[in-house]
């Protein structure tokens, strides 16, 4: 009882909120429990093309098409896009299933320094000679919480004629202006190719992913893409959480402009106490802590104060990068935020992490 929890991807307090219950319930009961088959025997109701069309019109694409989740989505797509003829470039920090999304396809593989501009323009140069050339990346990066340079990165793929895929789970729903994510933040819907995401997080806490782009690309991935073609469909009442979730954030933008004031007020705080804070204007806040060890019994010691956060360390993150992240919600209060940098101060200096 009294437990705060600041390690969830509960962005929006979407999986609480009681429409979202609501319609997934009444989903539930109208439609089943489940199909028992994939989409393309008789897994596809009325409520799959719905929500389909509600994600391609949030993101502001042709089409979108739903996955059991975004590692499915990242696991099908480069594999059905991609040739031996072709080349893909990989930001070094992008999530695992990216990189074995990657690992599944044929094409060339490139592999640049963390948001280093520098690096991806010498391997875009270097994958001239291939036919296509898709620049991949984290829209933001979970565990540093720093957003990619989209800008840079859409310049330099009209530069070298290359397309954009980004993955947008740590976004979707609370960045930019609407919430569409870090393409909206930074101006280049107009620019980004592919968009993968998920409605595990912000969108209603459950489960489920997709793919939003050309329709040329959905109808290809309908046909081709295996964890789409082999697995079972969503469930109706996954389907009518991410529905209604999509309903709240395209009926007002209040809840994902509340974001920001919120992880200020967080990162601010927690700086001026001593703490080091990775990453930059994202509720994703990593107190870095560099020994595994402190990160664990600090963690442990917060839960004692009834604030439950997570220590981070290898292999998770790099060996002496050790961190509690801390992850901040719209459900939370500006109390219950300073009651968690106020234990975090308590436990930082019992341990010494703070003078």
């Amino acid at each position: 009882a009294g437990i705060l929890n600041f390690c969830a991807n509960n962005y929006l307090g979407l999986s609480s909120h009681p429409e979202v219950i609501r319609a997934a319930v009444e989903a539930l009961e109208k439609f089943g429990a489940g199909l028992s088959s994939v989409r393309f025997i008789c897994g596809t109701q009325s409520i799959h093309k719905d929500l389909e069309e509600k994600i391609a019109h949030f993101h502001q694409r042709e089409d979108a098409i739903l996955y059991a989740s975004c590692f499915d989505a990242n696991a099908g797509i480069f594999e059905a896009l991609l040739t031996p003829e072709d080349a893909v470039l990989s930001d070094e920090l992008n999530h695992a299933s990216i990189i074995d999304g990657i690992r599944l396809c044929k094409a060339n593989k490139y592999r640049y320094k963390h948001m280093d501009m520098q690096d991806l323009e010498a391997k875009l140069q270097d994958a001239q000679k291939h036919r296509l050339r898709l620049v991949a990346t984290d829209g933001a990066f979970s565990m540093d919480g720093d957003i990619a340079p989209l800008r840079e990165i859409c310049q330099l793929a009209q530069k070298y004629d290359a397309l954009v895929f980004v993955d947008e789970c740590h976004a979707t729903g609370f960045l930019g202006p609407n919430g569409r994510g870090t393409d909206e933040l930074l101006g280049v819907m107009d620019k980004v190719t592919i968009i993968n995401s998920t409605l595990g997080k912000a969108l209603g806490g459950a489960a489920g992913g997709y793919t939003t782009g050309p329709k040329p690309l959905i109808d290809l991935l309908r046909q081709r893409s295996r964890p789409y073609l082999f697995s079972n469909s969503l469930p109706p009442a996954v389907v009518g959480c991410a529905s209604k979730a999509l309903d709240l954030l395209l009926e007002s933008n209040a809840i994902a402009q509340s974001m920001a004031a919120k992880t200020q007020r967080f990162r601010s705080k927690m700086t001026a106490a001593g703490f080091t804070i990775s990453g930059k204007d994202h509720p994703i806040c990593p107190v870095m802590l560099g020994d595994a060890r402190l990160a664990a019994v600090m963690a442990e010691d917060m839960l004692n104060r009834g604030i439950y956060v997570i220590g981070f360390s290898y292999p998770v993150v790099p060996k002496g990068k050790a961190r509690i992240r801390v992850q901040i919600s719209a459900v939370h209060s500006d109390e219950d935020i300073d009651r968690c940098v106020e234990a975090f101060t308590e436990v930082g200096r019992k341990h010494g992490a703070l003078p």
